[in-house]
């Protein structure tokens, strides 16, 4: 701390340049409405093709901020915006009262203009160059001031999407290899400039479940590189990822080291980025130390905090994994810095550490551990950031500064300056707190090696509280994949009788005749019941996940989420069971007693679907129970073993097998003899709208007590798509929406609505990452997408695909190699209008409409198609998302993400119209529907006066 408080105090004394990152997260801090709009309108504003929409997005975030208000000190993040120009946004822009259209047209043009502008100036601080040559030319003119920096230039954009985007990757670092080389004279890559890139950029699929492919197609463009950077003599390093692709980095790595000792043994310039956040950092640090020894070489690691802190714990979260792969308290990850750090210099003999910091705590401790020894390093800041704090040191050091400096268009700058944006912005961030004279210097540089004040985040399993979450498994990771592929090939599936007329007969009376023992069964039994099946379930994940392939062949990922859902379901139901059926007391007058009392209805018939065959029968049959009914559980006729199989759970778990009874066999038959029967008290049905009105039909027209119907029926589910969303991500979640599961999901995405403005792009992307798909065997971890359910469905599918073949355009279809029954290549058409989408076609087709005008029409159009099941929504401009989702008459509605893998108790699941008649699976009002109601009134004042009333009376 001594050695740093100086530079701290000199940053403080000459204040950093206007538009550098310590002024701006001064001034608009991120956690205030101001920083949160210039970080939405940098991320968005330039790619946008149309005046009306940038007008929109501007209107949407600049009314959320004050940037016009006075504000204290001398830095001014917006001021080349007059005040007059913002005070015109909110007089002029669409939506202000009292002026004229063409003054507000005039107006949110000049206010747009500006706004843009400072974007483009925000943008020219953080990339040092549209293009490599134009990059080297600033890194030239920087190097006249301080002549020991060095840069390490890293090509801008998104990780390929495509096998074009990849190439173009691809071109892009081979000539800034080739730029660099023809500059002037190297003199070896420790002291020269250098290349960062990303694998991700270099192949679209560059993941553990690829990994053939990644070594077949992504390690001879990465050698092409290197060789490349080798015979200039300069430095390439791999830029560090998500966790989940550690282990095939490293992999990868090695590949390439050996090939290095073979072809160019005496270069030096081959690197490695090193996340310290991972929990794994230092075991990397020995490993890549490990691997330049086994080969002969000296590598260049450089040391970072990390990028993907956020994303790493949402994904943990989601998964269901056992913890975090990153350290979840900031100190902890500034302590595991200063060990990588250590490690680093420790292994000077085969690595030249590069220290990536801002932090002039960790620059001062890292100067005092390599003080007095004879290990080479260099520190290393962010192009835009950090210039102060390094002013300060290279004033009283030499040691030598690389600048990580960003290329590329402006427009391609947008993700990496939120994520810089966001990684500095926080409170607590050394960059955010620098400026800040308010807080101590003694503060500002403590040691990190002092126990937590508060707890770091609660596990992954801790997520919902009380209720586990349950538990997922990594399958990137191989000690997790081997339990479920050993599960999968040992997997046996036995034929289920079917139930004739005479069995069903008696297993109604059964059930009929059990129901009041159930339901007399007290509510917490009930409900600890189905949490001992639940931990049951989840215990064995992969028995269930073998069981899944084989029988409804699913992919393994869609194999896991269905069993933790269907372990959700059960924990759920079995808390809101306690939560909202117990006995209620309710007010009334004095000398009266009243209250509520919830019961089951009586046998109720639960009617599940192939598609998710354990999940949605899990969730339909311990709703029905937990609330006191019995069930006569009938599933599809395509996968009743694996239903079978649950129900065996359920009774080893305590329900009697009065209460619960497997009846398999067709719709046609067993369906509708179960849903006539007069014992049926209840239907809860998942399925097509079709059956859906037949059973409601057969309900209808029986004799005796009127018989609630639960439907959730299909959808033609849309997905809209504004000129400010990032194609990438709209990308993303078109084809996991549109593909996963074969495209059987009720949820799934049938069809895109993109606005013109980016309609050529989005569409060409998408027929790109369709080519990458791979269509299989779902046994296999590289399927992505599987064989449809059956014979029957795999002929409708073909038939409509055919008229589409005739009727619309054809985007893209993905090949298809495998010889495995009843593939669908994942395939998207074009269509004039969304009224052309006439019916929902259960598969992986996907329908795509352009839109121009009002977005009100277009939702419009979607209700017009009278199913209601899910929506999606990309757009960066939030008034406009609320706008649609209050609007569209659907259940559930996704902004700016996939619109699948609805989450128990998160987003409860369900449709109105032709998707169903609520209430939604997985949310609070669902067991209300399987319960009848009383209330008990009692006079307590009937024996010849109200005695609690006189007790407490006072004459």
């Amino acid at each position: 701390m001594r050695r740093a408080a100086p530079w701290v105090h000199g940053v403080r004394d000459t204040p950093a340049p206007f538009w550098a990152m310590e002024s701006l997260l001064r001034e608009y801090p991120i956690s205030s409405a101001e920083g949160l709009a210039l970080m939405r309108l940098a991320e968005a504003l330039l790619r946008v093709p149309d005046a009306e929409t940038a007008i929109a997005l501007t209107a949407d975030q600049l009314g959320k901020a004050e940037f016009d208000a006075p504000g204290e000190g001398p830095h001014r993040m917006l001021a080349s915006l007059s005040a007059s120009a913002i005070a015109m946004s909110k007089r002029f822009l669409p939506g202000a009262e009292g002026e004229s259209g063409l003054l507000k047209r005039l107006g949110a043009q000049t206010v747009v203009a500006a706004t843009v502008r400072a974007i483009q100036l925000l943008g020219r601080q953080f990339v040092l160059g549209r293009h490599i040559s134009e990059a080297m030319a600033e890194a030239d003119s920087q190097r006249r001031q301080q002549t020991q920096l060095r840069f390490s230039y890293d090509m801008l954009g998104e990780g390929a999407r495509t096998e074009a985007d990849a190439q173009r990757y691809l071109a892009s670092y081979l000539a800034a290899v080739e730029r660099i080389a023809a500059g002037p004279r190297n003199r070896g890559p420790e002291a020269s400039d250098g290349i960062s890139i990303k694998l991700s950029a270099l192949f679209s699929r560059y993941e553990e479940s690829q990994r053939d492919r990644v070594f077949a197609d992504l390690l001879p463009r990465v050698w092409q590189l290197a060789q490349a950077a080798a015979r200039a003599d300069m430095n390439l390093t791999i830029d560090a990822e998500e966790s989940d692709r550690l282990e095939l980095s490293l992999d990868v790595f090695e590949a390439l080291a050996a090939r290095i000792a073979q072809a160019h043994p005496q270069w030096r310039g081959f690197g490695l980025a090193v996340q310290s956040y991972q929990t794994r950092a230092l075991e990397v640090v020995d490993e890549v130390a490990r691997i330049a020894r086994t080969h002969g070489l000296r590598f260049m690691v450089r040391l970072v905090k990390g990028a993907y802190w956020d994303g790493e714990i949402k994904r943990a979260q989601e998964a269901g994994l056992a913890g975090y792969p990153v350290f979840t308290h900031k100190h902890h990850t500034d302590i595991a810095y200063l060990a990588c750090a250590q490690a680093l210099l420790g292994h000077a003999d085969a690595i030249y550490p590069q220290f990536a910091t801002h932090n002039a705590g960790t620059i001062g401790a890292i100067l005092q551990m390599a003080h007095g020894g004879s290990a080479k390093f260099e520190m290393q800041r962010l192009h835009g950031m950090g210039e102060g704090i390094y002013r300060e040191v290279m004033g009283v050091s030499d040691v030598p500064v690389r600048v990580y400096a960003p290329v590329g268009e402006h427009r391609d700058l947008l993700a990496y300056l939120v994520r810089r944006l966001l990684e500095n912005g926080a409170n607590s961030s050394f960059v955010h707190q620098l400026a800040d004279p308010q807080v101590d210097v003694d503060a500002l540089l403590a040691s990190p090696l002092v126990p937590a004040a508060q707890p770091g985040l609660p596990m992954p399993a801790a997520l919902y509280g009380a209720r586990p979450n349950s538990t997922g498994a990594d399958l990137a990771c191989v000690a997790q994949r081997e339990p479920l592929m050993h599960a999968i090939a040992g997997a046996r599936i036995e034929a289920v009788k079917e139930a004739s007329a005479e069995q069903i007969d008696a297993a109604m009376q059964r059930l009929h005749a059990a129901y009041p023992r159930w339901n007399e069964v007290p509510l917490a039994e009930r409900a600890a019941t189905l949490r001992r099946a639940a931990d049951a379930l989840d215990a064995r994940l992969a028995e269930f996940c073998g069981l899944l392939v084989k029988e409804a062949h699913k992919t393994l990922g869609d194999c896991v989420a269905e069993v933790r859902e269907a372990v959700d379901f059960l924990r759920y139901y079995a808390d809101q069971a306690e939560q909202r059926l117990a006995v209620q007391t309710l007010p009334g007058p004095t000398g009266e007693h009243n209250e509520l009392r919830l019961h089951g209805r009586g046998l109720f018939v639960c009617i599940s679907p192939w598609n998710f065959p354990l999940a949605i029968f899990a969730g339909q049959v311990a709703a029905a129970l937990v609330a006191g009914n019995t069930v006569a559980a009938k599933p599809a006729e395509q996968t009743p073993f694996v239903a079978q199989r649950m129900v065996a759970l359920l009774h080893e778990a305590g329900v009697p097998v009065d209460a619960l009874v497997l009846l398999h066999g067709p719709g046609e038959t067993v369906g509708a003899a179960l849903a006539a029967d007069r014992r049926t008290a209840g239907v809860c049905f998942t399925g097509s709208t079709a059956v859906a009105r037949i059973i409601n039909r057969t309900l209808a027209g029986k004799d005796g007590p009127i018989v609630p119907l639960i439907a959730e029926t299909g959808g033609i589910n849309a997905m809209l798509v504004d000129s400010t969303a990032l194609p990438e991500q709209v990308v993303d979640a078109v084809v996991q929406s549109a593909f996963r599961s074969a495209g059987q999901r009720c949820s799934a995405l049938r069809l895109l609505v993109v606005h013109e403005g980016i309609a050529d792009a989005v569409i060409e992307m998408i027929r790109g990452a369709m080519q990458e798909l791979v269509v299989g065997d779902p046994a296999l971890l590289a399927t992505d997408v599987g064989p449809v359910i059956d014979g029957e469905a795999f002929a409708g599918i073909r038939s409509h695909v055919e008229r589409l073949r005739r009727e619309a355009r054809l985007i893209g279809e993905t090949p298809v190699s495998s010889t495995f029954a009843r593939l669908i290549a994942p395939v998207a058409f074009e269509l004039e209008s969304i009224a052309d989408v006439k019916q929902e076609i259960f598969g992986p087709v996907l329908h795509v409409v352009r839109w121009k005008g009002d977005i009100d029409a277009v939702v419009a159009q979607v209700n017009a198609l009278g199913y209601g099941l899910t929506l999606g929504i990309q757009t960066r401009i939030d008034s406009r998302a609320l706008r649609i989702a209050n609007a569209a008459r659907i259940g559930n509605v996704y902004v700016n993400r996939n619109m699948i893998g609805a989450v128990v108790g998160v987003q409860p699941f369900g449709g109105e119209g032709l998707s169903g008649t609520g209430p939604k699976a997985g949310g609070p009002h669902y067991l209300y529907r399987f319960c009848a109601e009383q209330t008990l009134t009692i006079n307590t004042a009937a024996a010849g006066g109200n005695a609690e009333l006189l007790a407490g009376l006072s004459h």
